[in-house]
């Protein structure tokens, strides 16, 4: 393991304030080199916003760097230890194949995270290699970028390197590492490690690191406890974040407690998937058996989560044992509502409604209804209503859309905004592109086995674009041919 002294011009400007914290939270250690680093993927304009410089970062020695050969000089190494509750059973987990490198201060004053996936073993791999398959980093690189683009809170992704060596699964695959971008790594199962593993003062501890890093104008607020205010905040991102997914047919697949960021943006993407036809009952991770973590679970399931988040600052909300519980479970109860309140704007925002009427939402869930009876896509039903374009689809033709569309006509009469607002409105609110499950795995396919990375190149150009309307859509980005085998995805290792 060597340190890369190219910190002026490569543009690195580390301040790594996790690493400061009690080593209980994670352990020191090195990437495991690889034996022949190489690029595969390089975000320029996210290493630009981070402050990197593209041109002595494309190089052999920036890619032995995103490889885990290389330290930048500054970095300082770490696996996170935390826990989590994996489909409702408790577990202690941690970085099992992932590094923090350290946090990087950007030109516009943000403080992000930057990990190593797939870097090898750590304390925490529990008998893994510590290894990833490049087809799951490039799954991650497509999907998070597509999140960003649709203005959703998400980690991003810089950079995949392959590694040259093979790793073991089924069968012997190609090795890479991702190198991921996040506001933080803080999770839920932090907390749960802390509580369940070390003391009431490591939780404060973390607590207050949130507190600084996520949430500063808590902490010398007047009034209110700030650990009070920490959960109070949490739930909020959460209540806008889970309802950003439901809006766009985003499937994470995987919620489990570790999976959930305090900063509030979406992480972990392992089995995830966009929903085609309309049925909250969708579910693609070939793990989830039983539904736990379907379309339709996803805001209860979120609400269960920060109930296990809440239950770990008791301690910190009040001395009294029942006065906590009571806080607690009046923040966790206010979730339900503020999921309702950010989806049903968002919903409205979909139809083009401005102003709210009490009818609302039962008009939103009739159109649902209809969608799921007569099996629409959910992505080009509400691209169609954007464009008045109501064809290619069994349900517009039904007496009962019929009935239900001068329903909605009618209701968009009741607001002062023109028309042409009301459209503009829905533009914004519906995607034109979403990451297709068949055009992603046509386009790793290419990549993992033909090294043709063109077609990844081209879905991206489309998916940075989401909502441009005006040309004619392009007939490879529409909905997939129906089939008798349900779309499948795997957690990636």
């Amino acid at each position: 393991m060597t340190v890369d002294r190219t910190k002026d011009h490569a543009g690195w400007k580390w301040d790594n304030s996790y690493a400061r914290l009690d080593d209980f939270f994670y352990s020191r250690l090195q990437a495991t080199p690889v034996r022949e680093p190489e690029w595969v993927k390089w975000n320029e304009p996210l290493a630009v916003s981070l402050g990197l410089d593209v041109d002595a970062l494309r190089s052999e020695e920036g890619a032995a760097i995103f490889a885990g050969n290389r330290i930048p000089e500054g970095a300082e190494p770490l696996a996170q230890a935390y826990a989590g509750h994996q489909f409702g059973h408790f577990t202690t987990l941690g970085d099992g194949r992932a590094l923090l490198l350290g946090e990087q201060l950007t030109p516009s004053g943000e403080r992000m995270d930057i990990q190593l996936k797939g870097s090898g073993r750590t304390p925490y791999s529990r008998g893994g290699d510590g290894r990833a398959a490049l087809g799951p980093m490039l799954r991650e690189y497509i999907i998070s970028e597509a999140m960003h683009a649709l203005g959703i809170p998400t980690t991003r992704s810089l950079a995949v390197v392959r590694t040259g060596e093979p790793v073991i699964r089924e069968t012997a695959l190609q090795g890479a590492v991702l190198t991921r971008v996040a506001a933080s790594h803080l999770r839920v199962g932090t907390f749960q490690y802390a509580a369940a593993r070390g003391t009431v003062d490591h939780v404060r501890a973390l607590a207050d690191y949130t507190l600084h890093r996520h949430f500063p104008a808590a902490v010398t607020a007047d009034g209110e406890s700030p650990y009070l205010t920490l959960l109070q905040e949490v739930i909020k991102r959460q209540a806008m974040l889970i309802a950003q997914w439901q809006l766009v047919g985003f499937i994470h697949g995987v919620m489990n407690t570790d999976n959930m960021a305090l900063g509030g943006e979406t992480i972990d993407y392992g089995p995830c998937a966009f929903m085609d036809t309309y049925d909250p009952a969708t579910v693609f991770s070939s793990i989830d058996t039983y539904g736990r973590y379907a379309y339709g679970n996803q805001p209860a399931i979120a609400g269960w989560n920060l109930a296990r988040f809440a239950e770990t600052l008791l301690p910190l909300l009040h001395d009294d044992e029942d006065e906590a519980v009571k806080l607690a479970e009046q923040a966790v109860g206010g979730f339900a509502e503020l999921y309702e309140h950010n989806w049903l704007m968002g919903m409205r925002g979909k139809l083009g409604i401005w102003n709210a009427e009490p009818e609302d939402e039962s008009l939103i869930e009739a159109l649902l209804g209809l969608m799921q009876t007569y099996q629409a896509d959910y992505t080009n039903t509400f691209r169609a209503l954007t464009t008045d374009q109501l064809e290619g689809s069994v349900l517009f033709e039904t007496p009962e859309f019929a009935e239900w569309h001068k329903l909605w006509q009618e209701r968009l009469t009741r607001q002062p905004e023109l028309a042409e607002v009301s459209r503009q409105l829905m533009r914004n609110s519906n995607p034109v592109y979403i990451p297709r499950n068949h055009r992603v795995e046509e386009a790793l396919a290419a990549a993992v086995d033909e090294g043709d990375y063109s077609v990844m190149d081209r879905l991206l150009a489309v998916l940075t674009r989401p909502y441009e309307y005006g040309g004619d859509p392009d007939a490879t980005y529409t909905e997939p041919t129906r089939s008798a085998q349900p779309y499948r995805t795997f957690c990636g290792t």
